[in-house]
């Protein structure tokens, strides 16, 4: 079947059918649930940084304190809060993402990866989701609701 536009599609020499609507609409949304994915994970992804940095809304394990700012922890915690709050707003969400990625990719490489290959019994299933989350943010870019959409117009 080839589609002769969006709501149509060729079954048998020249006869149409149109699609469904609901899945019309629901496609239509994609660019709206992309700003929201990007949007919900930055906004979890700040309090990885917040945790690092300013020890809230809880303190680094064990102890509970904060990460020497000039530790790679450091570096982690500043990526995240910073890079976290441009990608909760959208500016400059590819080259922000890219980052990150490679970021999280990082941590789970040198944090979770030497404590076992399943990232269920390492504790790395958060890291390989954000990196795989801001790797495709990377390359669709931010959505409809960012400043870079608005930045276009």
């Amino acid at each position: 079947m080839k589609p002769i536009n969006e709501k149509y599609t060729v079954l048998n020499k020249g006869e149409t059918k149109r699609k469904i609507k609901i899945v019309d609409r629901w496609i239509d949304l994609a660019p709206y649930m992309q700003s929201l994915l990007r949007i919900v994970a930055a906004a979890m992804f700040i309090t990885a940084g917040t945790i690092k940095l300013f020890g809230f809304p809880m303190g680094m394990p064990p102890a509970g304190g904060t990460v020497n700012l000039f530790s790679e922890l450091g570096l982690a915690g500043i990526l995240e809060t910073f890079g976290g709050a441009l990608l909760l707003i959208g500016l400059y969400t590819r080259p922000i993402a890219f980052l990150l990625s490679g970021e999280m990719a990082v941590a789970y490489f040198q944090g979770h990866f030497p404590q076992g290959i399943w990232p269920v019994m390492n504790g790395g299933m958060n890291a390989i989701l954000y990196c795989f989350i801001w790797l495709y943010l990377s390359a669709a870019g931010p959505g409809t609701w960012s400043i870079d959409s608005m930045r276009k117009k």
